[in-house]
């Protein structure tokens, strides 16, 4: 920052001793040592925030062009589409042309009734509840697993002792 030799510090020492004396230099040159440690500190900070508003302009920069490469790509993949659906529209239309006597209008309209009646006739097969029953009855009754809940009552009479049998 500055260009000062040893020579040149040795020189503002000898000149600050003789000035301040030996009671206040040790305080003063603390002070100027915080002083100087604040403005690094206010550099470092200032050159960070400067660095950190450089690299956003950058990703600024960057995001614009990505958008607009995602938008060019967008409208030639649309663009792209369009021609094919009207390439296979063409076809289409050339394929159904030659049908034994049909118009285009009763083709379409015997492929829409044909579809709808396959919606109608479609019904998704329905999944059956399962009911507990994975295991057979015969493994059940051996393995003692209880098919039906009791109540406390019922449970402490099941198992008390019958009398006068």
């Amino acid at each position: 920052m500055f260009d000062i030799g040893i020579s040149e510090l040795g020189v503002i020492g000898v000149v600050a001793l003789i000035v301040l004396g030996p009671e206040k230099l040790p305080k003063v040159a603390r002070t100027v040592g915080n002083l100087l440690g604040r403005a690094q500190r206010y550099m470092a900070d200032v050159k960070s925030e400067v660095n950190r508003q450089m690299e956003l302009e950058e990703l600024r920069s960057m995001k614009a062009t990505v958008e607009s490469a995602a938008q060019d790509i967008h409208s030639t993949v649309a663009k792209n589409i369009s021609e094919v659906n009207e390439e296979f529209d063409s076809a289409w239309k050339e394929a159904t042309a030659g049908l034994q006597g049909a118009t285009q209008g009763s083709t379409d309209s015997l492929a829409f009734s044909g579809e709808a009646h396959l919606a109608e006739s479609y019904k998704p097969k329905r999944l059956k509840k399962s009911t507990g029953q994975a295991l057979p009855l015969w493994y059940r009754r051996q393995a003692r697993i209880r098919t039906h809940a009791l109540s406390g009552a019922a449970r402490v009479a099941r198992h008390r002792p019958r009398s006068g049998v």
